[in-house]
């Protein structure tokens, strides 16, 4: 007896389908991919000093702050973006007019020449800004 391969169903009901269940498979891993990619490119957004110790430091949530960043050979870095100090002063100025309560964070290496470190907090203070905080490590025991 010949076996007679083929659908079940009648030939006139027998319509395409499309499986959803490998689309949603697909997307779950796109989304987990591009999600990966993300989170790998967010230490690339900063600038790599050697930071300074501290015996007594606090931790201070990072929210809404701008972050400056002093290297050892006196170039200013404006959220990982390389600045002049009158780009950082056009700058800041036009930020601190759409938000008075800017804060600034300044990252200074070790090894910087204080001089770097007081040319962009003058230009800070020039600007208005007052809400100033220095990033420092707690000193290990």
């Amino acid at each position: 007896m010949p076996v007679k391969l083929g659908s079940k169903l009648p030939p006139e009901s027998a319509e395409a389908r499309i499986e959803i269940i490998p689309l949603i498979d697909i997307m779950f891993f796109l989304l987990a991919a591009f999600m990966l990619v993300s989170l790998s490119m967010v230490n690339l957004q900063s600038v790599k000093v050697n930071l300074p110790t501290a015996t007594i430091a606090t931790t201070e949530a990072q929210r809404d702050l701008i972050k400056l960043t002093v290297d050892k050979a006196g170039l200013t870095y404006l959220d990982a973006q390389p600045v002049g100090l009158n780009e950082l002063a056009v700058a800041l100025t036009t930020r601190f007019k759409t938000r008075p309560s800017l804060r600034v964070f300044i990252s200074g290496d070790r090894d910087a020449r204080h001089g770097d470190v007081i040319r962009v907090l003058d230009v800070l203070r020039s600007t208005g800004v007052q809400n100033v905080a220095f990033e420092l490590q707690t000193q290990e025991r």
